[in-house]
């Protein structure tokens, strides 16, 4: 079931929101774990039971992890950690890494004449964001930072709250914890504050990133590449996917507002950045924050000189990389980040002032450092991504073959360049509430007249069914 469906936006999301507000306070919790785990079900099907799994398992764990445990000592309360991570990694390596590691045995296999058996799994949906909601929970709960959840339905909530289930945010147990007891207020203010959220994050979705896709899929598709179609669709991806997982993000954190949470911002105007530095600390930020607190600052940070610090960088984006799919060209694009921030921490771009003349160049050259990564995270394999990179950099004068010219209509063009007019808004007091956080009452009355014309163009697309899956749905 996705947010942009109408069995969700008609059926689903009245249904929950009416329970919610009817349930006496002590049930709310227990309403919307169940609303949750249905709607993982309609998509997930049977691997619902893998993350009953994992709930059970990361729930048990967390009741004795703890500091102030007694049933272990300190070494067992550490050795029972080590355990249950090792198990949620060992359950995201099998599901979604198996079947290509297994294919990678296979092919070194035939080298030397030989056989490998492929190992053939359905990848549950979500199962990258729930596996690190249970680490984040243990570890949180093991350091003493938060106590465990003793209530059951409030751990199922927070694990499965389906705005964030699937794509995120990656809420860190240490930013919900004090939201999750089942004395939590919820009012009809909750409904009002987050339901502009979402619609905001409806139309981006609908609106702009849907109206790109087949022309991004058809540049990245093409039998032939040529400058402009390698151009077109290295652009084309780069507003696409902004709009599709920023929208999903402004979706799920209004979906959490007006169920009476408040869930973490995951986007602050990434393409308004000035380095690469400065980008993840703009784009994804959940997934940026859980890796620093729970892999960068353990294996030292930058606390132990250079050379260990340029290693922590280098692990932490070859984790992401291979966080986002199980493809060498996920590693690679992994890689290629790691080494510009390396790069910029080597010659202190990362903390170096930017003078006001050249913040436009500045500007200019990291989103083009960004698109260049996001063509080998889009295409299907190296050699297509590499390929497509070689057409970008060798100007041609073959224009575009005749499958992308068919999918280049008036209105793609015109939403691929009001696209790029929003993210090339300098970054201010008034244009980043208005394209992200909620913050200002004059960025969210500015919002408030797009989504009036927005919203309604939205709902007609939904009505007709014109709509695609989010891409980090496969994440």
């Amino acid at each position: 079931m996705s947010f942009a469906s109408p069995l969700f936006l008609w059926y689903f999301l009245p249904a929950v929101l009416a329970a919610v507000l009817i349930a006496p306070r002590g049930a709310r919790n227990a309403v919307i774990a169940v609303a949750s785990l249905v709607f993982y079900a309609s998509g997930a099907g049977g691997t619902t039971l893998l993350l009953l799994a994992c709930i059970v398992v990361n729930y048990l764990a967390g009741r004795h992890v703890g500091p102030n445990e007694r049933l272990l000592d300190r070494g067992g309360r550490q050795w029972l950690l080590v355990g249950v991570v090792a198990f949620d990694l060992a359950v995201l390596a099998v599901w979604k890494y198996g079947g290509f590691a297994t294919e990678q045995l296979a092919v070194l296999a035939s080298w030397f004449g030989g056989d490998f058996p492929v190992l053939h799994v359905a990848l549950p949906i979500g199962i990258s964001f729930y596996t690190f909601h249970h680490i984040s929970y243990v570890v949180d709960v093991h350091r003493g930072d938060r106590p465990p959840l003793r209530d059951p339905v409030s751990f199922v909530t927070y694990i499965s709250m389906f705005p964030q289930l699937v794509a995120g945010p990656i809420v860190r147990y240490r930013e919900i914890a004090d939201q999750l007891p089942q004395q939590r207020t919820h009012r009809l203010d909750d409904i009002a504050a987050g339901f502009p959220r979402f619609a905001w994050g409806l139309t981006k979705k609908v609106v702009v990133a849907d109206t790109l896709a087949p022309m991004v899929d058809a540049c990245f598709a093409a039998p032939q590449t040529t400058f402009a179609t390698a151009w077109l669709g290295a652009i084309g991806y780069a507003m696409q996917l902004y709009f599709d997982f920023s929208g999903y993000s402004d979706m799920a954190i209004g979906l959490g507002r007006m169920l009476g949470f408040r869930l973490p911002e995951n986007f602050a105007r990434p393409y308004s950045a000035v380095t690469v530095t400065e980008f993840w600390r703009r784009w994804h930020m959940s997934l940026s924050r859980w890796f620093r607190d729970y892999v960068y600052i353990p294996l030292g940070g930058n606390r132990r000189g250079v050379a260990r610090t340029y290693r922590n960088l280098a692990v932490v984006f070859v984790l992401t990389g291979f966080w986002h799919g199980a493809a060498w060209t996920y590693l690679v694009w992994g890689l290629y980040h790691g080494a510009l921030l390396v790069v910029e921490r080597a010659f202190g771009l990362d903390v170096a002032p930017v003078r006001a003349g050249a913040r436009v160049a500045r500007r200019a050259l990291t989103l083009l450092l960004v698109v260049f990564g996001w063509v080998l995270f889009r295409a299907p394999d190296l050699a297509s991504g590499f390929g497509m990179l070689g057409h970008m950099l060798v100007p041609d004068l073959a224009g575009l073959p005749d499958v992308v010219e068919a999918a280049v209509s008036n209105q793609r063009v015109v939403f691929l360049l009001v696209a790029l007019v929003v993210v090339a808004l300098p970054a201010g007091p008034g244009t980043g509430p208005f394209l992200e956080a909620d913050r200002t009452r004059s960025a969210n009355a500015l919002r408030m007249a797009v989504l009036t014309v927005g919203l309604g163009y939205a709902a007609l697309l939904v009505a007709t069914g014109s709509f695609s899956p989010f891409l980090y749905y496969r994440f």
